[in-house]
């Protein structure tokens, strides 16, 4: 009679351990890693940590082939790294220094990447519009909670100056809309919402200037533009967000794809924000 299962199981435990059948071990190969890798991990670490401060000469080449043992191209392949992050500055003639970037650098880096993305993902776009609404409602109830006397100044500026362009420069209206929007992002005080809010209105320019500038329909954007300016002046967060909210989605609704056709409204513009 054949063996049962368990007794077989049974018999290979007993069985000595060289003779029991292994399980083949998983594929885990051994990555050989350039010297270049790991002289910017090293580099990286002691700028994180705080051994190389903002402003501070980090070794020469010479000592940091010396320190670590490697050859030149291998040190400076890592600073080149380095200085493509932002996070060291290479001048001729004179030793790295460690930089101090600001969230405007920092997001400038990721330019290309997302010029790339909005090319070739259409969806993306849609998504950025999406975005940049929900992000300026947050931040024009903000201005209107904290908006100073120079602020509202500021804003008058920028809206004045959008009107002195009204169908005598496109170009030059567009740059005051997106300086009235970007006022706004800066009453927050915060670096980090006024530097995305300049990012998302450069990259929206770039691909579909309609979408700033409605061609023929320039007053609108004025009107509503004051409509914006007037709620922040009377410090009302609800009447600012909702004079934004209506603003930027008749802008979204303008959005027509290649062949002339309106999009779909987006979810967005179907819940309150």
């Amino acid at each position: 009679m054949a063996k049962s299962v368990t007794g077989k199981a049974q018999e290979e435990a007993r069985a000595p351990a060289a003779t029991r059948r292994r399980e083949p071990l998983p594929i885990r190969k051994i990555v050989r890693r350039k010297l270049s890798d790991e002289v910017f991990d090293r580099l990286l670490k002691d700028i994180e940590t705080g051994l190389y401060a903002p402003g501070v000469h980090i070794p020469s080449e010479r000592e940091l082939m010396a320190a670590y043992g490697v050859g030149r191209p291998a040190i400076r392949e890592a600073m080149q790294r380095l200085e493509k992050l932002g996070l060291i500055v290479i001048t001729h003639g004179e030793r790295a220094r460690v930089s101090q970037p600001t969230v405007a650098d920092v997001i400038g880096q990721i330019e290309h990447a997302a010029r790339h993305i909005l090319a070739t993902q259409p969806q993306s776009l849609s998504q950025l519009q999406d975005a940049r609404i929900f992000f300026e409602i947050g931040m024009v109830r903000e201005a209107a909670r904290q908006a100073s006397v120079e602020d509202i100044a500021r804003l008058e500026a920028a809206l004045a100056t959008q009107a002195a362009h009204l169908q005598k420069d496109s170009a030059r209206f567009v740059a005051a809309d997106m300086e009235f929007h970007t006022v706004i992002a800066s009453i927050s005080r915060n670096g980090v919402l006024e530097a995305v809010s300049r990012a998302m209105l450069h990259w929206l320019s770039m691909f579909h200037a309609s979408l700033l500038l409605w061609k023929g329909h320039e007053t609108i954007t004025l009107e509503e533009h004051r409509i914006i300016l007037d709620a922040i002046i009377a410090h009302d967060e609800d009447a600012a967000g909702e004079a934004m909210r209506t603003h930027l989605l008749r802008s979204r609704g303008l959005f027509l794809s290649g062949n002339g056709t309106v999009h779909a409204p987006s979810p967005i513009s179907e819940v309150e924000l």
